[in-house]
Order: C-alpha cells, then sequence, then structure tokens
C-alpha cells in the first residue's frame, strides 16, 4: 500500500438521474451502488459536462470543458476518425508522470485514429472499443463508416492494447468487468499506486442484457425490463470489481467515483424493432428534458464519491459539481500540484473530507445552439430544446432550482436582471469558447459539431 490513494472512476452511458435506487428508483434496485453510495458521498447536484457523451468523456478526463479539451460533440466511429487532440493531456497522463500505474477497460469514444487512442493519451493498458456503440455480443459497431454512405458496411471494434481481439459471444458489461479485476489484481501487486478507468457502455443502445437479468424484471414493460436489467448488470459488476479491491487489502486507500456521462436516451433506435416511437424505458427522476438536451434531465445525472477512511460516509450532497471537478480533485489526493496544468474544474477534495465550502462559481455548457449557465440555485438556458432537431422551447429560461429542480416556470420575465446578468456571463463564456476553437481545434477535425446522435 502507497501513501497515494488507487483511483478508480467508473462511468455509464446514457443512464438517466433517476435510474438508480439510491437516486429514487423504486421498480429496480442497484445494492451495490447504493452500498458505496451509503459508505461515502452522494450528489444530488452533479453534471457531466455535456449532454452528449463525446465532450462529456473528454471534460471528465481532462478536467476542462469540452470546448477547451478539443471534442465539442459526438465522434464520428470509422477507423480514421480523430478526436481528443494529443496535446491535450488526461488524468492518465498526469498520474502516470507522478508514478501510477493507470488502465482502462471499457468505452473509449474519443477517437478512432491512432494519435486519439488511449495508449496516447496516459493509459499504461487497455482494453475495450473506441466508437460509440457496439453489439453487446459480437462487439460491432453497426454505424459503419459515415464516408461510404449509403453502403455502411459493419465495422469490428474491440480491441487489447491496440491489438484487435475477438470475443464473440461474451456480454460486454461482463467483459469489462472480467478485464478491470484482472488490472486491478495486477497493479495492486505492485508497489506503486493505479488508476482504473472503467467506462460501462451500458444502458446505451443496443439493449441487450442476458436472460438471467432479464427475468429478475419480468414483471415491468419491456422497455423498463431491458433498462433495469442492464443497469443491474452494471451493479453487479461493480460489486465485483470493489470486492476485488477489497481482496487485495486496498479498500482504504481506493478513492472511487461513479458518474454517468449524460441524461437517458429518448432515440428510437433503443427499440430494436424498428419502432420510431421515442424510447421511454430511461428516467431523469423527474428532470426536464433528456440526452442532448441542456435542461436538467440532459446534464444532471448520479455522482458518488467513496474513500473510506478519508471522507466521512452517509453524505448526501448538495453542492454543485461536475466532472470536470473528477482530475483536480485527483490530483489534489495524490499530492499532485496542479501548476502549470489547465483546469476548469475544482478540487471537491476539501469540501468532501471535511465539509469546507466550495466557493461558489457559475458552471457553464454548449450543445449546438444551444448555452447555459447555473450559479448558486439560478439557472439560465439560452435557446434550450427538449427534442433534438425542433426549435427552442424559449430564447431564455431561468429557473430556482432550489425550488423548481424541474424547470417547469420561467422566471426570466419576473427575474429580468438577474436572466440579463447570466445571460451575460453565458454569452461571454460561449464567445471565448468559440474564438478558442476557431485558433486552435476547428482545422483538425476534433469533434465538429453536428446533431449525429450516436
Amino acid at each position: 500500500m502507497t501513501d497515494r490513494p488507487n483511483v478508480i472512476i467508473f462511468m455509464t452511458d446514457d443512464q438517466g438521474y433517476g435510474d438508480l435506487s439510491c437516486m429514487g428508483a423504486t421498480d429496480f434496485r442497484t445494492p451495490k451502488l447504493d452500498r458505496l453510495a451509503a459508505d461515502g458521498a452522494r450528489f444530488t447536484d452533479w453534471y457531466s459536462n455535456s449532454p452528449v457523451c463525446s465532450p462529456s468523456r473528454a471534460s471528465l478526463l481532462t478536467g476542462r470543458y469540452p470546448g477547451n479539451a478539443g471534442v465539442r460533440s459526438i465522434l464520428q466511429g470509422h477507423r480514421t476518425a480523430t478526436g481528443l487532440p494529443p496535446s491535450t493531456p488526461t488524468l492518465a497522463t498526469h498520474l502516470r508522470g507522478d508514478g501510477y500505474r493507470t488502465s482502462m477497460s471499457g468505452k473509449w469514444h474519443l477517437g478512432v485514429s491512432d494519435e486519439s487512442r488511449p495508449h496516447n493519451h496516459g493509459f499504461d493498458n487497455w482494453y475495450g472499443f473506441l466508437a460509440g456503440c457496439i453489439d453487446f455480443y459480437s462487439h460491432i459497431f453497426y454505424w459503419g463508416p459515415r464516408n461510404q454512405d449509403p453502403v455502411r458496411n459493419p465495422v469490428h471494434d474491440l480491441w487489447l492494447n491496440n491489438e484487435e481481439v475477438w470475443q464473440n459471444g461474451e456480454y460486454f458489461t461482463a467483459a469489462i468487468k472480467d478485464r478491470a479485476i484482472s488490472e486491478i489484481r495486477r497493479m495492486a501487486a505492485d508497489d506503486a499506486p493505479f488508476f482504473m478507468y472503467v467506462p460501462f457502455n451500458a444502458p446505451h443502445y443496443p439493449m441487450h442484457a442476458p436472460q438471467e437479468y432479464m427475468d429478475r424484471f419480468a414483471h415491468l414493460p419491456w422497455d423498463r425490463q431491458v433498462m433495469a436489467a442492464m443497469i443491474s448488470a452494471v451493479d453487479d459488476a461493480i460489486g465485483e470489481i470493489m470486492d476485488e479491491v477489497e481482496r487485495a487489502g486496498e479498500s482504504e486507500n481506493t478513492l472511487t467515483f461513479f458518474v454517468s456521462d449524460n441524461g437517458p436516451s429518448r432515440e428510437s433506435r433503443n427499440w430494436l424493432d424498428g419502432n420510431m416511437d421515442p424510447y421511454y424505458g430511461g428516467t431523469s427522476g423527474g428532470l426536464k428534458g433528456h440526452k442532448f438536451s441542456l435542461f436538467e434531465g440532459g446534464i444532471r445525472v448520479p455522482g458518488i464519491v467513496h474513500w473510506p477512511g478519508t471522507i466521512p460516509a452517509g453524505q448526501v450532497i448538495d453542492t454543485p459539481a461536475a466532472s470536470m471537478d473528477i482530475v483536480p480533485t485527483v490530483l489534489d489526493s495524490a499530492g499532485i500540484s496542479i501548476d502549470g496544468i489547465e483546469l476548469d474544474g475544482t478540487s471537491l477534495l476539501p469540501h468532501l473530507a471535511s465539509g469546507a465550502r466550495v466557493a461558489e462559481r457559475p458552471i457553464f455548457w454548449e450543445m449546438n445552439g444551444q448555452t447555459a449557465v447555473r450559479r448558486g440555485n439560478w439557472k439560465l438556458v439560452l435557446d434550450g430544446q427538449l427534442v433534438e432537431e425542433s426549435e427552442p422551447v424559449s430564447g431564455a429560461w431561468l429557473s430556482d432550482l432550489s425550488v423548481d429542480p424541474s424547470e417547469s416556470t420561467n422566471l426570466a420575465n419576473a427575474h429580468s436582471e438577474t436572466a440579463d446578468e447570466l445571460e451575460q456571463l453565458a454569452r461571454d463564456w460561449r464567445a471565448d469558447i468559440e474564438e478558442r476553437w476557431e485558433r486552435e481545434f476547428s482545422d483538425t477535425g476534433h469533434g465538429t459539431v453536428t446533431h449525429s446522435m450516436v
């Protein structure tokens, strides 16, 4: 055991705010994650930094807003698609540079070209797929290369340390878990601390789950049944991974995070049967909006932090926090100086460990034409969309989240001074993002803004 903590980050894919029993789900239970929350800290106001997956993953791994990391939208999956720029350091980069062993098992979705793959972003070892979604059993990215339209041949997408591997028939949630356990077992035997990044692709479509999990929820409608089954498989996998940490004697010395990348998907392709009706299997827990929207349902997600002996158990925290805060929190816990490191997030460690107040700060989001800001309890959404490809519901929508977390009432007229102030703040931030994008990233293809939903 070292003085510096091991770090594990679990991430799920398209999991809504209300789809854990510790977050309010009543039709299925997630006992392993409930225990992680009970033994640590559960955030009621945790945010992804984007309502879609590639930008939110870029923020989590870099500690920056997506536009400052170089990824602003969903990345394509063909084998030459660029992504996270080599010049953007990740948490793995920082930790490996300070003696950590680093490994990943799961979904990358930050670029398929060699320069953007995990081994060029700080990971000693990595296993998983590189594009946005795969069949859970054949591991095929079935969207195919966009540049061959209308012929979109499926592309196999499963890799071990940059070598293609074939595990046809293995349920991928279990494969992620098995690889993570073997990596933790290997790294825990070393004298150095380790960083294990475990981004699950569940419950992103295609909606696949083993029969044993479907049978648990046979009483539920199919759309909810398969959602419960997929999340329960993830819950069991996380439980087994944490059991391995305990067997290795590393429980007290392991800092663990659990988050989702964005809100629940309403995409019709979740049905698998040609049904074009929006999918209703995931829930935002009463929040407004879903994946792609900058209303709360698209960006407020489950957030759990666990570190026995350092973070007191049983905390329920309503301080606004975001996935970009993970990098500075980890660096703080490891005693690594952030001097010279570009970060937009802030360390939550003093707040988690001793209750020190987090200085009030605005948190910003952008997605195509939408821009949003939260400061304190006030949240302003500019040109916010409830449904992708649709007209904005309002030019400016102001909510007091302390009394109206579902953003049901627009207070922009009643509190015009606050709305104007936040609008100026949001537009200035967005202008800075756009200026930097044009200057630094726009000619590289790193996450060109698009409406694609994969």
